[in-house]
């Protein structure tokens, strides 16, 4: 039994959930695929694999080895790919993801400078405030804020923002400042609600955290809306800073409740571990590792921060 093949067959049916489309994006026929995997069951003399008319679907046994199958096929990538970078070249299409406002002010720019410097390299970006599986939808590097839930995806840090809460001028000479998180119970709350769909905001002061619940009078989903109308001077709301960068400094917003934020959140490129690491996603990375720092935590003095 070719072990190798037989440890991707599996993960290939457990990942697409069919043996029809792992025979496809392998190259093979079902009926080899499916004498891969009864030859790798017979061999473990267990069940990985659960089969109906209609789906296939992994065991409890199945769930255990998958991880550690996961692991193996990860390692055995890792060790081409080591003795293979040095000698590639950059090449073929790099797909970015990163979300929607940082992506078109910070990974952009980032993306042009590492097209002109690798020519034969053809990029995509794709922007979006939704996280995306990587694997299925063919994207190599992503640009994640925040911790990571996912264990499965190796990450680079190369930044942190904050989170901060905001109000325009003008809003605070007619409602006055707060003072506390107690205080914004008394003010107008503009809800993003890509940090949670819950109407709460968390500060945090001394290592306790601190969830203020409000009734918004105006809910987004994106930041720029949710900013442009705290511009406007409707109310108070939480953003990261970079989301509110370009206001601070202008002086059309101002931080509030700067001694209670979270900690900073941190800004990562991440890439799937099971993938074998191309020159072409090395190459990005490390350039966004070497040549940007994306901090966005010591704001200008002008900001009230």
């Amino acid at each position: 039994m070719d072990r190798f093949a037989s440890l991707s067959a599996f993960v290939k049916v457990a990942e697409l959930k069919g043996f029809a489309p792992a025979a496809r994006h392998m190259g093979l026929s079902p009926s080899a695929l499916t004498r891969l995997v009864a030859a790798l069951e017979d061999h473990l003399g267990a069940r990985l694999l659960r089969r109906t008319t209609r789906s296939v679907t992994v065991t409890d046994e199945g769930e255990r080895y998958l991880l550690q199958a996961r692991r193996i096929l990860a390692d055995l990538a890792d060790a081409d790919a080591s003795l293979q970078a040095v000698r590639a070249v950059p090449s073929g299409r790099l797909v970015v993801a990163a979300p929607m406002a940082f992506g078109r002010f910070h990974v952009g720019p980032l993306l042009s400078a590492y097209l002109s410097r690798y020519p034969a390299v053809q990029g995509e970006l794709r922007l979006g405030d939704r996280n995306v599986n990587l694997i299925d939808d063919g994207i190599d590097v992503a640009v994640r804020i925040g911790e990571l839930g996912d264990s499965t995806l190796k990450a680079r840090r190369v930044g942190e923002t904050r989170r901060v809460l905001v109000a325009a001028p003008a809003y605070l000479e007619r409602h006055g400042t707060p003072a506390t998180p107690d205080d914004i119970a008394g003010h107008r709350c503009i809800h993003f609600s890509g940090f949670n769909a819950a109407h709460e905001w968390v500060f945090e002061r001394d290592g306790r955290r601190v969830r203020v619940g409000f009734t918004p009078s105006f809910v987004t989903n994106g930041a720029e809306s949710a900013v442009q109308h705290a511009v406007d001077g409707g109310g108070l709301t939480l953003v990261f800073a970079y989301q509110a960068a370009s206001a601070l400094v202008r002086g059309h917003l101002r931080v509030l409740l700067a001694d209670h934020e979270r900690p900073p959140s941190p800004i990562q490129l991440v890439y799937p571990t099971a993938r074998l690491l191309s020159a072409k996603v090395r190459t990005f990375i490390d350039m966004a590792a070497s040549d940007t720092h994306w901090s966005f935590t010591d704001l200008d003095a002008s900001t009230g921060a």
